[in-house]
């Protein structure tokens, strides 16, 4: 982290030109009706979020806080702010603008899990586990689990999410947070049998060495830096003109405009938001993903990225809060009939392509692989895994050299799989004969 002399150093010069920005906003805010004010907002958010999605860390702080500016008492705005602070590594801004938003509209699940974050990143352990706490039935266990892994508290995270990944239904990214936590708790070889259930052995040995180094950050904010695929970066802390509890700009009839001479404010408080736990609600938070992979955040899958060891430190800029989905293309998107047909021969070697919840899960895997592979039969086995049964799909009965050319041409047209041995694998039950 930034050496505290650095940091006031910095913090002077960057809020002499934010205030600049900011002055000019509220100058001319006093010449426009509420009406092009608000107006002018919405273009602001709007341009914030172009810049968010071209990862452009400084044009989407500076027109989020225009659009603050302009509406002070939006939630979503707000909410847009601290988005654009984590985009640039600046955590402890980001937790002031998110905790305004959850204040002013208590509940989100999406911005109080990027506000626990952001309190973890700031070394705020214990304010992270109330934010999670308080928001529980807005924030789905997956996300909530890691979260709370992060936040210093992995036991309670494998506690949390343990039951839930037991029961039908559990997908990828619960087994996969799951294993990470387990991993973060010293739980390494519960770790490896959770995360060997969606990953081929090769996948799994190289994901645990990852975690290793993920578990031995070397300053506060590393972790959750290399979740989101941001780099941390010197805080001079969110404009005091965009405080919370600061006077709103004064909507009037436009008269020609006057010298406005403005002095350097004093800090002000930061006004602590309370936060009131939302009523149960379904798990719909989708973390806003990082430009790299990262821990999963997305919906269901049967194959999840894997995470970066560090965080991306780009020339220009922060690479932003992932705004990309986690999972790869569908292998539906595979149309050409027998495109993955090569030449093999007889053998116990089979191309696993994933390990589902069920049989009737796994039938579903297979319509959507069954165009790459037209002629196999599906093969299909239960395993059990610390008191879970889990169905596993596959195509073989063939030679090694051949599985793993089968294998190759499907990863090639966008599939997962990997070459394994027999192991009991028989005729799917859906198979026609």
């Amino acid at each position: 982290m930034n050496s505290k002399g650095l940091k006031t150093g910095l913090s002077a010069l960057a809020l002499c030109v934010a205030f600049g920005g900011l002055v000019e906003g509220v100058a001319v805010a006093g010449e426009r009706s509420a009406a092009q004010m608000a107006a002018a907002a919405r273009d602001d958010a709007a341009k914030a979020s172009k810049a968010l999605a071209k990862r452009n860390a400084g044009e989407a702080v500076r027109y989020a806080e225009l659009a603050v500016a302009m509406q002070p008492q939006s939630a979503e705005y707000r909410a847009l702010l601290g988005q654009a602070y984590l985009l640039a590594g600046r955590f402890g801004s980001a937790s002031t603008a998110l905790n305004d938003s959850l204040s002013l509209s208590p509940g989100e699940g999406k911005v109080a899990l990027n506000l626990a974050l952001a309190q973890i990143a700031d070394g705020d352990w214990q304010g992270a586990r109330r934010t999670l706490d308080a928001n529980s039935g807005a924030i789905s266990i997956s996300d909530r689990g890691l979260a709370l892994a992060l936040a210093g508290d992995p036991a309670a995270a494998v506690d949390l999410m343990l039951p839930v990944a037991r029961q039908p239904g559990a997908d990828a990214k619960l087994r996969q947070n799951l294993a990470l936590s387990l991993a973060l708790a010293g739980r390494w070889q519960d770790a490896k049998i959770v995360a060997s259930m969606d990953l081929s052995p090769t996948e799994t040995d190289q994901r645990l060495q990852d975690w290793a180094a993920f578990a031995r950050p070397t300053g506060r904010a590393d972790q959750v830096a290399a979740l989101l695929g941001v780099s941390p970066a010197n805080d001079p802390g969110q404009p005091v003109a965009l405080a919370l509890n600061a006077p709103a700009p004064v909507a009037v009839a436009a008269v020609a405009p006057t010298p406005v001479v403005v002095e350097a404010p004093a800090p002000a408080p930061v006004v602590a938001a309370v936060v009131s736990a939302p009523a149960p609600v379904a798990d719909p938070m989708v973390l806003p993903k990082p430009a790299v992979s990262g821990v999963v955040f997305a919906p269901r899958a049967e194959v999840v990225q894997p995470l970066p060891v560090k965080a991306v430190k780009p020339a220009v800029g922060i690479v932003p809060v992932k705004s990309r989905n986690f999972v790869k293309p569908p292998v539906a998107a595979i149309t050409t009939p027998g495109a993955s047909k090569v030449s093999v021969g007889k053998g116990n070697f089979f191309v696993q392509l994933g390990a589902y919840d069920s049989a009737g899960v796994a039938r579903d895997g297979w319509a959507r692989a069954s165009r790459a592979f037209s002629g196999y039969v599906p093969q299909g086995m239960p395993v059990t895994v610390a008191g879970k049964t889990y169905y596993r799909l596959s195509v073989g009965g063939f030679d090694e050299a051949g599985a793993k050319r089968m294998c190759s041409n499907y990863r090639a047209k966008g599939g997962r799989c990997f070459v394994r041995a027999g192991a009991g694998d028989k005729a799917a039950a859906w198979a026609k004969k």
